[in-house]
């Protein structure tokens, strides 16, 4: 037996560069086995550095930092539709300032001809729209006046505005207190602004010999970042992705002229909620995105191809402008990207990054080299703690890292912060070894999994495998996310499947479907429930020994003789208004199933009400009479049921227990560890055990393996790699 430990290596890390500091900078490279040297947002690198004899990656932003040619062509930044917050008529004409509840550093009103048709007025107390003819606009005092209005109803206005201060810059200039000059993105829908985009590329080519990775940043169209004039409520309104801010009249009226239909402000605004992907999509928001795909692949493949003619690479971020990329979009291969850059917080993401078809795949590590970090605290300066942040961080990409083969981690940010966090440099150099180590792994052959599989069934299916709208610290009020985050280091084969797939032969080929998600968002499925056709799939595959695991309000959809529609499969349906008055099936927990199943420490928040439909329901978790976790048989198959769903170690244990159980395996069979803050994953090929422990205390496990069991001891946070 064998053990390999901090082992020395070389190669798969790409580290910021920084020009004054090009001793700090490749002293580094070198402690942490780099190979690649990049630029950040803010940052050059110098010519020794360049010369160093390392790759080179350049970050571009093809969208920004083109201010001289911006300001001669205001006409062609990008826009957004915006509403007005809803203002209450006490009499009959009503006037309202456009822009009085947006930051004014990050919009501007298009009042343009071609703009204000676009424009619509809305009664917000009758949902009903204001005929153009009741509305006027003075541009002088950039306000909307409606006359006829009805006193006390709520009226809105949604209008074009452009956006003068591109949200990346934006957020960095203020995050780290920059004193420059605010750069604005250009929108190339236009002829004019993609010939200008091409030559300034080639241009940059030609200017760069040394670069030997272009790192788009990342196409076109950011993510929804909308903020607000209060600092109070700085941030109104974001989403990972959201197509808002891929508007403009030549696109509306491009899309008109394809598709034979035109989209209204309303289609984008939706009563002022947007169109977060938390809510199910419809036929215009789909023909949209593929409208917009379209396009960027179009026009971005004409970049990329720019790259590749002076023998450079082309990457894309993964995150920024990305959207209208869709790498899970069958179309994202005819870029023709050679890779793809992930920023991850969490193992989710890096399953998000993986599963790309693309040659490399690329995570930047956190945290960011930064003062402070996303939320504001404090990171690389005083009262920051970055090595802690780093461990954490580690701890959730780590367990991913084992299930899916990356091909290159990084950092991002100013070099010089680190110097005064010399365990930091430590960590970095710990961890970029141990990744290295298992991407070596990966290459030799695929990690043990076991038999049973398991499919995720919402709204989006597949084009939004692993992902939600955002990081995990962004949407971690959503069970999925937590269930996704367990599911990345589990050794079980996962897929996203739609309510389509369904239909059409999906569940085939696996053993456990989970829906999880509240009642009406595209996590749970809303009115897609409302499709016999979904529930007759899904109850015959139960029937026939299927496992449906519903966690939070699954299948929820008014309208029928239960509020879950699932319910017949599941044993339980939620506590709504319409049965306040009926009696309830009373229930004793049954504690020998639960201490079975319940892992040491694990929890299951209550956060929906629920009753017994018939009685025959197992149920091993409760509080006050609410069935919280519960079995129940159905033909040769189950339904199970959890209240919630967060993410700790003793809950991934459950839902790995839960989903072993539901394909026949034991929950103590091999390649599987007896302590639930503790993982590990077995390649066989290479005959190696990897085992990480996932708590910051000192922890201990026993793996049972064809070869006999292995009894590890491992400190906080840390890993052991081991040939048997």
């Amino acid at each position: 037996m064998g053990t390999v430990e901090n082992v020395k290596s070389k190669g798969g890390f790409t580290m910021p560069g920084e020009a004054g500091y090009e001793k700090l900078t490749l002293e580094l490279a070198k402690k942490w086995g780099a190979d690649v040297i990049r630029d950040s947002d803010g940052t050059e690198l110098s010519d020794e550095i360049i010369d160093a004899g390392y790759g080179i990656y350049s970050t571009i932003c093809i969208i920004r930092d083109h201010n001289e040619w911006a300001k001669k062509n205001q006409d062609k930044l990008q826009q957004s539709f915006l509403m007005t917050q809803p203002v209450v008529a006490d009499k009959d004409t009503l006037t309202v300032g456009l822009l009085a509840d947006y930051f004014d550093e990050q919009f501007r009103i298009n009042d343009s001809e071609a703009s204000l048709k676009y424009w619509q007025v809305y009664d917000r107390t009758t949902d009903t729209l204001v005929d153009a003819s009741k509305w006027t606009y003075d541009k002088a005092a950039g306000s909307v006046t409606i006359k006829g209005v009805t006193p006390w109803h709520k009226y809105t206005v949604s209008f074009l505005a452009y956006r003068i201060w591109e949200e990346i810059s934006m957020y960095n200039h203020t995050t780290n207190n920059w004193d420059k000059e605010h750069l604005m993105q250009i929108d190339p829908v236009y002829p004019e602004t993609q010939e200008y985009m091409k030559n300034w590329l080639t241009d940059w080519c030609e200017k760069h010999p040394a670069t030997t990775v272009v790192r788009f940043t990342s196409m076109f169209y950011n993510f929804v970042w909308i903020w607000g004039s209060s600092e109070r409520n700085r941030q109104i309104y974001s989403d990972w992705a959201s197509y808002d801010f891929t508007v403009s009249p030549k696109m509306l009226d491009d899309f008109a002229a394809k598709y034979g239909y035109s989209l209204t402000a309303e289609d984008f605004i939706n009563q002022g909620k947007l169109h977060v992907t938390h809510m199910p999509g419809n036929k215009k928001k789909a023909d949209w995105i593929d409208f917009i795909n379209r396009f960027v692949i179009s026009f971005g493949k004409e970049l990329v191809d720019i790259a590749h003619k002076y023998n450079k690479k082309a990457y894309v971020f993964y995150d920024d402008s990305w959207v209208g990329i869709e790498p899970y979009k069958p179309t994202f291969k005819n870029f023709g990207f050679d890779g793809l850059i992930k920023c991850v917080f969490s193992g989710y993401e890096v399953r998000l990054c993986s599963g790309v078809d693309v040659d490399t795949h690329e995570i930047r590590l956190h945290p960011y080299l930064f003062p402070v970090g996303l939320g504001g605290a404090p990171t690389f300066m005083e009262g920051g703690n970055p090595t802690l942040d780093a461990k954490k961080y580690w701890n959730s990409v780590r367990r991913a890292l084992l299930r899916c083969p990356i091909d290159r981690i990084g950092l991002g940010g100013y070099i010089h912060l680190v110097e005064d966090f010399p365990d930091f440099v430590e960590y970095i150099a710990k961890i970029s070894d141990e990744f290295r180590a298992i991407r070596e792994l990966h290459k030799a052959g695929k990690p043990y999994r076991c038999k049973t599989k398991v499919a995720v069934l919402h709204y989006w299916g597949a084009m939004r495998s692993w992902s939600l709208s955002g990081h995990f610290h962004e949407t971690y009020m959503h069970d999925l996310i937590h269930i996704n985050e367990a599911l990345s280091g589990l050794p079980v084969d996962v897929k996203f499947i739609n309510f389509d797939d369904v239909k059409n032969g999906a569940l085939s080929d696996v053993d456990v479907v989970i829906n999880a998600g509240a009642a009406g968002s595209a996590w749970s499925g809303g009115d897609a429930w409302k499709d016999e056709a979904v529930i007759e799939k899904l109850t015959k595959w139960v029937y026939d020994g299927g496992t449906f695991i519903g966690v939070g309000e699954p299948s929820a959809v008014p309208g029928f003789d239960t509020y879950f529609r699932m319910a017949h499969v599941l044993g339980v349906d939620e506590d709504i208004i319409d049965r306040v008055c009926h009696g309830q099936w009373s229930f004793d927990v049954d504690e020998k199933a639960a201490k079975a199943a319940l892992t040491a420490g694990a929890d299951i928040p209550e956060k929906v009400k629920c009753h017994l439909t018939d009685g025959k329901a197992t149920v091993l978790a409760a509080k006050d009479n609410n069935p919280l976790f519960t079995t129940n048989s159905f033909g040769k198959g189950h339904g199970i049921y959890l209240s919630s769903f967060e993410v700790n170690n003793a809950n991934t244990k459950l839902l790995l227990n839960l989903i072993l159980n539901a394909g026949g395996e034991a929950a103590d069979g091999n390649y599987l560890t007896d302590n639930a803050d503790m993982e590990c994953a077995f390649y066989p090929e290479s005959r190696t055990l990897v085992v990480i422990n996932n708590s910051d205390t000192t922890q201990e496990c026993t793996v049972n393996t064809e070869y006999g069991a292995e009894k590890i001891r491992l400190d906080a946070f840390d890993t052991v790699i081991k040939t048997i």
